[in-house]
């Protein structure tokens, strides 16, 4: 594994437009960054590949006994959306696609930091916009990268829901987010599906008809969301989600697996496996450097590092959230710059990676996307 300076593309920017990734950059910062790339070793790629999909059956595992045992009240879901989690699960509603972020620096094992199984984005730039850049840039490597095709697979498998609205929602003035779904849209209307985009917030509730629907009073049955299950079940409007009016992805027990209280389960059910950090709801049994995590959180909110004499912390919206701990895994620096592999499951399969880095030693919202190849 090796960080690269290269020269950018000629009119990249229009390149990157033309298959509709439009927030390269954000707030004023460049998140698309091809000035630098990675590369990987074939072995390499292998190691990240056998690692996910090795995570993925011990998730199941995992919720599975979290279920069995009733582990909910570690996770902080209340009682009636555990058994709305429990009866998703024994259901087995399908799941359309989650990412790991890996601590990998090519000598040892990929070390799980977090599953982003609910809401990840950075998805249009790790299958498109850096496959693209790939075949102009390395037309004779290859990269971890069947994102796309899986996606359409999936989207596929979907059979046409009988003839129904899937509808693609996310909240407003969030332009990564909105790229994000409609990026999956587009996946979804060239699988034949029909399709329709809705702001959450213009997601309605028929008391008459107990259903969701659309600003017409169309039924809405079929809904992907760009929206985390706890901000949903918190909200005025979640309790109707208890009497499942609608198909969900991702669906709801996803509220097992992109809750960070499962890390510490999983050291619990798996200790000391390759992969995995070890992760407590305390801190007694760690030695410092550790961290601590909110339960629910995204990009990097609100994360304390524990150095002994010192304190690193990101700012973030989930302070009132219960912490876990997690040991403190150092990421390999770069020039400079600390480097988190996402590795993609779609599916259920391993699907492909994508590189985020950033100076600082927490990843968070703003750090640079930056592509990857192999040899």
């Amino acid at each position: 594994m090796k960080r690269i300076n290269i020269e950018p593309r000629a009119n990249w920017q229009q390149k990157c437009e033309a298959v509709g990734f439009h927030f390269y950059n954000m707030y004023g910062e460049p998140y698309w960054d091809e000035t630098a790339c990675y590369h990987f070793s074939t072995s390499e790629i292998n190691e990240l590949e056998a690692a996910t999909q090795t995570l993925q059956e011990l998730y199941i595992e995992a919720a599975e006994r979290i279920i069995k045992e009733n582990r909910f009240s570690q996770l902080s879901v209340p009682e009636q959306f555990a058994e709305l989690c429990r009866q998703s699960w024994e259901r087995d509603d399908p799941s359309l696609y989650g990412r790991f972020d890996f601590a990998y620096d090519g000598v040892n094992p990929p070390k799980l930091l977090e599953y982003n199984a609910d809401t990840p984005t950075a998805l249009l730039e790790s299958s498109v916009v850096q496959w693209t850049w790939l075949e102009e840039m390395f037309p004779e490597a290859d990269q971890f990268n069947s994102v796309h095709e899986k996606l359409l697979a999936a989207f596929v498998e979907m059979n046409g829901l009988a003839g129904e609205t899937l509808y693609f929602s996310c909240e407003r003035e969030t332009l990564e987010d909105l790229g994000t779904v409609e990026y999956l849209r587009d996946l979804a209307i060239q699988a034949g599906l029909n399709t329709q985009h809705i702001y959450i917030d213009d997601i309605g509730w028929s008391e008459d008809l107990e259903v969701f629907c659309d600003l017409d009073n169309q039924i809405i049955r079929h809904l992907f969301k760009l929206y985390p299950w706890e901000w949903m079940m918190r909200e005025n409007f979640g309790k109707y989600l208890l009497l499942e009016p609608m198909n969900l992805i991702e669906p709801a027990w996803k509220l097992i697996w992109s809750n960070k209280a499962i890390l510490p389960i999983l050291w619990e059910f798996f200790p000391y496996h390759p992969n995995l950090l070890p992760a407590y709801f305390d801190s007694v049994k760690l030695s410092h450097p550790y961290l601590s995590k909110p339960v629910f959180s995204r990009e990097g909110g609100n994360i304390t590092v524990y150095f002994g004499d010192r304190e690193y912390q990101t700012e973030g919206i989930y302070e009132d959230e219960p912490l876990i701990y997690q040991s403190y895994y150092q990421l390999p620096n770069f020039d400079g710059y600390y480097p988190v592999v996402g590795a993609w499951v779609i599916g259920g399969e391993a699907a492909g990676i994508c590189v985020r880095e950033d100076r600082e030693i927490v990843t968070q919202d703003l750090s640079r996307f930056v592509p990857h190849y192999f040899t």
